[in-house]
Order: C-alpha cells, then structure tokens, then sequence
C-alpha cells in the first residue's frame, strides 16, 4: 500500500483586527497550475488505491440501482403554444431527448427537438449538462446551452426546427436564465463576470453576428445576481436582480426587448420582493402585478400593484406568521399560492371566483410544488407530489380541485410496501423542535440495533426535500434493503419551517444549524440506532466539517461531499466566486465582529483531536465553481500533517478504519454535484454508498 500525499509547507501570513494567521497550504489554490494538479492527481490515486477493496460491493449496489431504472424513460408530457412536449430516454442511453407533436395528434407524430445523448457523443466530453431549452413564442425556434466541462459555462445556439439545424451563431458564454422576444426574432440572455456572477443581460436578433448584439442591462454591484425569465403572458421579461435577503426587480416588454428595463422597487437591503404579471387579477378585472414580499411580513404576504404604476403596492394576502409565502403563480382562472406549513411543503389554488383549495403531500416527510405550467389559459394547474418513500407524481389540479394523474415516474423492481416513513421532533434546549425524517424497511426496528446514513444541509432558506437532487428511490433502497436507517435532518438554516428557521441559523447564530444536526444525531444514537455515517455537500459539506471537528465521536463516518470548509479565507477573497454576495449569507470577516463568528466554527480551523477522528471521505472537482477544490484539498492537507499517521488510519488496510481521511478529486470533467447522466449519477451514488457501509460494518 503506498503512503498518502503530503503537501509541501509553504507558509503564508496574515493579519486581520490583530490576528496573525498561517496558511501553510495557500499554493494549492489554481488546479490549472501543473503542481497542484500533480498534487490533486496524487490524491485521487491514493483514494483509487484505499478503497480497490470496495469495488466489489460498489458494483453491486450500482447493478441494483441501475436495475430500478426502466430501460426508456419518458418524463411527464406538457403544451406550449401548439404543441405537446415530453423529454424521454432512450433504452440503455445516459442522456435525454426533447421531444414534441402537434397538440391534437398522437404521439406517434412526434419528432426530436434535440438529442442530449447525440450532443455527448459528439463531443467526447465526460460531461454534459443542459442550461436551458427554450422555444420561441411561434413554436420555431430553440434556444439551447450545452456545459460540456462543469464549469458552468454554457454555449448558447439557435435551432431552427423547421430544418433541425443549428444557426452559425455561436454565443460561447452565457448562463442561466433567458427570455424571448414576443417576435420571436430576438433573444435576450444573461452573461456572468469572472468571479461567476451573472451581471449583464443582452440581446440577440437571430441571423445577425454575436458582435452585434446589445447590451440592455449591467449591474456593477458585486452583492447581486441577475436572474431572468419570461412571464407567463408572455408580456415581461424580468430581470430579478437578487442579493442575499434583499432584490429588485426590473422589467421589459417582450415586444421592446431592447428597451430600458424599468425599475419596479430600488433594491434596499432587508427588503425582497418578486414579481408575477396577473392580467385580469386587479380591481375591476384590471392589469396588474402580484408581488410577494417580507415588507412588513416576516413570513411574507402577497400585494397588489397595477401594471402602469407597478411600484405602487395594495395588501392582498396578508401574513400568517404560521405559513411561509414563497411565491404566486397567474393563470386566467386563478392563482396557486407556493407555501410551507408546519415544516410540508404545499400549493394553495386559489380561483377567481374564490375558494381555495390546498395540495398537501401524501407522506411524511414529502411535499408539493408546482411543475412547469406554461399555458396562462388552462383549466388546471399540473404540480409535482415528491416522496422520499414513493416516486414523483405529477397531477393536473383544478382550482375546484378535482385531480387527475398525468404521469408518475416509474422505478423497477422495487416494493414500496416494504418501507415506511415517519418524521419525528428533536426538542432543542432553546425551544427549537428540529424535523428529523426516518426512512426504512418495516422490519427493521427503531430500536437501537439498525445503523443509520443521516443527510443534511441547513444553508439559505433551502429545504431538504424529497426534489433534492438525488434520486432517492432508486439509491436508497440499496441502503434500506440492507436493514440501514436513512435519516434526513432538517436543522435550522434551512427553509423547513419558515423565514425564522433560516434566521435562527445564518449569519452570528450560523452555530445552531451544527447543534441541531448533532442533536439529531444524539437523539437517533439514543436507543433507536447503534451507530451513524453523516453526509452533506456543499454548504451541508460545511455542516459535516463542523461536525466532523466539534462532534467527531458520534460519527461511525463522515462523508463530506464538495466541502465549503475555507470559511474564513475564502470570505476574505471577494476575487473567487460567490464571494461577495456570500457575506449576507456567512458573514464578512472584513468586520472585526463577523471575522469572530466564522472563525469560531470553520472546519479548517478546527480540527478534531485525532485519536477522535472518525473515517473521512471528501470529494471535490477541479471545474467546481461554487467550492472550489482548494478547500477540501487544503483541509485534508492539514488533517494529514496534524495525524502522525498522515491519515492513514488505524488499519492501512481498511478504507474506513478510524483516523482514516481520504480525498476523492474529480480531476477531468465533472461538476458541482457531480457526474452527469443518468447512470453515471447513479454509480457515483453507489461509489460513495459503499464507504459509507462499510464505515457501518456491512461488506456485502
């Protein structure tokens, strides 16, 4: 067995409000620079080497998660204009296509609008992720981006369907969000600086040269982002120009895309807003807007503001501190309300003629949230019901609420009457009652014998729903079927139980989301499991780094995917990505006072006694824009020099022996979240599903 990577100690100082600090790893920094990606490479080798023995048990959970995968994959049908669409997976491919048939014939009519798998192949990337796919108003045209490293730098072209070739113009850098012009002649989209931060919008008239293109929107304030989308009337487009914890809004007539945006609110810190063009929704039947808002609503409300004065605002919904507004979305009939109540994600519709009806998940733990409904004038409103237990169901509501099923995603040879779901209450000193969701097979018992694999996040108001991002019915099963409990925490930083619960956990009391999570874990080790591997990714990647130093004993494991665990450096570069709009998040330690509060948990500056250290495993990738692969690599590097072991654990031959710390770097394409495809998402599930259960004690 060969000995893990050390770094090299290149020590570097500085001082902050009387500080003085070395970072003895600060040149791991550019993976484009040969030494550090010699060094990266080395760790992704050792990594490769440490866990040969978990091959075999990796292939097996990655055949029985394939195997729930129906050979093709259609996803839930859906009309724009004339047209029906539906995107499907062809039998044994990675990637999808887009599809579509005049409204009124079968589907046999259809014909493919575009070939993920086709645009894979060509270009021999590793990776492929679509930014968008957007048809023109007259059905026409598609606008498509393609990210073939995981960078998130996305090419945007132009389709034309009628011939299925692709126009000569060729943006090469563009990001999410985009909006067409009512013409469909023109195309506007949003362009991000380097630092990652989409700043300006432009416009594109379809067969003139990229060079020619107008700029029509730029904002140089380094705290926000602009998102940008097309209102459903298809009248706006709207640039949402969004900070942490305040916005503002700007807006253009699709029939004027080149037009000044127009300011509805200057932004104001504290203050956010959003807006939904409701034509036909105001008094008297007239033109107008709905604006959610936290003016003067903690849990935000929603307001009523006429389309000539669009910042002139009337209370329409008010309050109810028990719920948390999130949005409304318009159609001619009515309007569906996105709320979390008493932890459940739900829609309300609300008709014209008045009433309302709400949508409320099935299972514990679930939610339900709108699906993508494009036609303003349809009779129904089609949501998603999402289960940790059960696959994804789509239902088109009415706003009397009759229901009917329009598509349920399939998953093979699996029973879910095997398994239960229940969510229980963690009872925090301070009064917080923390969510916690248990997941498992009837037969095994909460009894204190079972092992457990416990997931969190707890970071920007985001919860940890079924509609993650994982495809949980298809990978968890493997853990279950093998008598593993699997718990999701819900501590606060999250959105789970409203604008207070994210409150409670950001900024100086970011510490509380680190206590509940390790309270949930106290609480499951008490009697109902016997032992736990923590996992997270991202800013949940933070959590299991502070987890990892403050609480190294309850874990049998800690797997800490694309770790944000550099808290305090990385706040101090506003250079790197995400900085800047980061300190309303984190905190800046440019402040005396906020330098206190990061520096009081980040995961680098604390690291656990080693006879304590748990088995590690964190990942990051070289292409990663949101963590960059400095931090875990920085992080791990210190790990090894404070063990005098390097890390290598109580037993060299074993991947998950205590002590043990291992780096898994993707050093070619990949992303954020990791491998692209269907079954490439799925292998990387199993990958780090069989460390974890071993980490458990199962092998097999």
């Amino acid at each position: 067995m060969s000995t893990p990577p050390i770094a090299a100690v290149r020590p570097v100082t500085s001082e902050h409000h009387g500080r003085t600090s070395t970072d003895a790893y600060a040149w791991i920094a550019d993976p484009d620079e040969p030494e550090v990606l010699t060094y990266l490479q080395a760790e992704r080798d050792y990594y490769d080497e440490r866990t040969q023995s978990l091959v075999p048990l990796r292939e097996r959970l990655a055949a029985e998660m394939i195997a729930r995968v129906p050979e093709s994959e259609p996803s839930a049908a859906w009309q724009a204009g004339g047209w029906m669409y539906r995107r499907v997976t062809p039998s044994g491919l990675e990637y999808d296509q887009l599809v579509r048939w005049p409204v009124g014939e079968t589907e046999t009519e259809a014909v493919v609008v575009i070939d993920l798998q086709q645009i894979h192949d060509e270009s021999a990337s590793a990776y492929t992720r679509e930014g968008y796919l957007e048809i023109s108003p007259d059905g026409r045209w598609l606008a498509w981006s393609i990210d073939l490293a995981g960078d998130e730098v996305y090419a945007l072209r132009f389709r034309d369907l009628e011939t299925g070739v692709d126009l000569d113009e060729v943006v090469e850098r563009v990001y999410y969000g985009a909006a067409w012009a009512a013409d469909s002649a023109s195309f506007l989209y949003t362009v991000h600086d380097e630092t990652y931060r989409p700043y300006q919008v432009w416009c594109h008239r379809l067969g003139t040269a990229i060079t020619s293109d107008v700029m029509i929107f730029e904002d140089l304030d380094d705290r926000m982002e602009t998102e940008l989308f097309v209102t459903r009337s298809g009248a706006f487009a709207v640039l949402l120009i969004r900070g942490r914890g305040f916005t503002e809004v700007r807006l253009v007539p699709t029939s004027d895309v080149t037009s000044t945006p127009s300011i509805v609110r200057t932004r104001e810190v504290g203050i956010e807003y959003e807006l939904e063009h409701a034509p036909g929704h105001g008094p008297d039947g007239s033109d107008g807007f709905f604006v959610t808002t936290n003016l003067d609503a903690g849990e935000f409300k929603v307001m009523w503001a006429p389309e000539d004065t669009p910042g002139v605002w009337l209370d329409l919904i008010d309050e109810n501190p028990a719920e948390r507004i999130y949005g409304v979305e318009a159609f001619a009939d009515g309007y569906a309300v996105a709320l979390r109540r008493d932890g459940v994600g739900i829609v309300r519709l609300v008709a014209k003629s008045g009433g309302h009806v709400d949508i409320t998940p099935d299972d514990a733990g679930g939610l339900v949230h709108l699906a993508s409904n494009h036609n303003w004038d349809a009779s129904f409103v089609t949501v998603i019901m999402e289960s940790f237990l059960h696959p994804s169901i789509w239902l088109d509501v009415t706003f009397s609420g009759g229901r009917t099923e329009r598509h349920r995603n399939e998953v093979m040879n699996i029973d879910y009457n095997r398994y239960t779901i229940e969510r229980q209450w963690v009872q925090r000193p301070d009064g917080a009652r923390v969510p916690v969701d248990l997941l498992r097979l009837s037969a095994t018992p909460l009894d204190g014998s079972a092992p457990c694999v416990l997931y969190g996040y707890g970071s920007y108001e985001a919860s940890c729903d079924p509609d993650w991002g994982i495809d949980w019915w298809r990978s968890v099963p493997s853990l279950l079927d093998r008598g593993v409990v699997f718990a999701v925490g819900h501590p606060r930083g999250g959105g789970e139980m409203g604008r207070n619960w994210y409150d409670g956990g950001h900024m100086e009391t970011k510490v509380n989301t680190f206590d509940d999570q390790a309270a949930v874990g106290e609480y499951l080790l008490d009697g109902r499991v016997s032992s736990i591997v923590t996992r997270g990714l991202s800013a949940g990647g933070l959590l299991q780094g502070a987890l990892y130093g403050r609480n190294p004993k309850l874990w049998a494991g800690v797997l800490a995917e694309v770790p944000f665990v550099d808290v305090v450096t990385s706040m101090l570069d506003s250079t790197l990505p995400l900085t800047a709009q980061e300190w309303f998040e984190w905190g800046n330690p440019h402040i005396a006072d906020q330098y206190e509060w990061l520096a009081a948990y980040s995961p680098m500056l604390h690291l656990p006694e080693v006879q304590d250290r748990p088995p590690l495993l964190a990942t990051g990738a070289v292409h990663d824009v949101r963590v960059l692969v400095r931090e875990p690599a920085r992080w791990v590097a210190r790990l090894r020099a404070s063990d005098p072991a390097q890390g290598v654990g109580m037993n060299v031959d074993s991947p998950t022996s205590p002590g043990t710390v291992l780096l898994r770097v993707e050093t070619g394409a990949g992303a954020h979240g990791g491998p692209s495809g269907r079954f490439g998402e799925l292998e990387y599930e199993a990958e780090v599903y069989a460390w974890a259960l071993s980490c458990l004690g199962i092998s097999q």
